[in-house]
């Protein structure tokens, strides 16, 4: 039974960065489900806690924006955590007003990444006392 205060879903259409990002995760003990498409995170969502979410903001299916809008409606509980391979303010802004907890720019540095991870979860946990 994966342990509920370690595990980050990780949700990006490129498989490269899901699997960089996942194993970056998990070099920090972290456990990662790692999703290609938002639909597959959302089924998922619905049978599962997830106490902290690693979205990227521009897919194909789904943008992380309206997946955040889902994720608000569903589990508002969880710390979300964006990630994007371009430079936008205004994307930035919105998630960031909507209650994203951290927005990070690819490539990003590990360990503000890591910490920011780490900082979803003490929140959560903070939360829940």
């Amino acid at each position: 039974m994966p342990d509920l205060s370690r595990v980050v879903c990780l949700v990006d259409d490129d498989a490269s960065v899901r699997k960089s990002i996942a194993r970056l995760l998990e070099s920090y003990g972290f456990e990662v489900e790692a999703f290609s498409e938002p639909e597959a995170f959302l089924a998922h969502l619905a049978t599962h806690s997830v106490p902290v979410a690693v979205l990227d903001i521009w897919m194909n299916q789904m943008t992380g924006m309206v997946l955040l809008a889902h994720l608000c409606a569903r589990s508002p509980e969880t710390r979300v955590i964006f990630i994007t391979g371009h430079e936008d303010p205004v994307a930035k802004a919105t998630v960031m007003q909507a209650g994203a907890f951290a927005f990070f720019i690819k490539p990003f540095d590990n360990k503000k990444f890591l910490a920011a991870v780490r900082d979803a979860f003490a929140a959560t946990s903070a939360e829940k006392e």
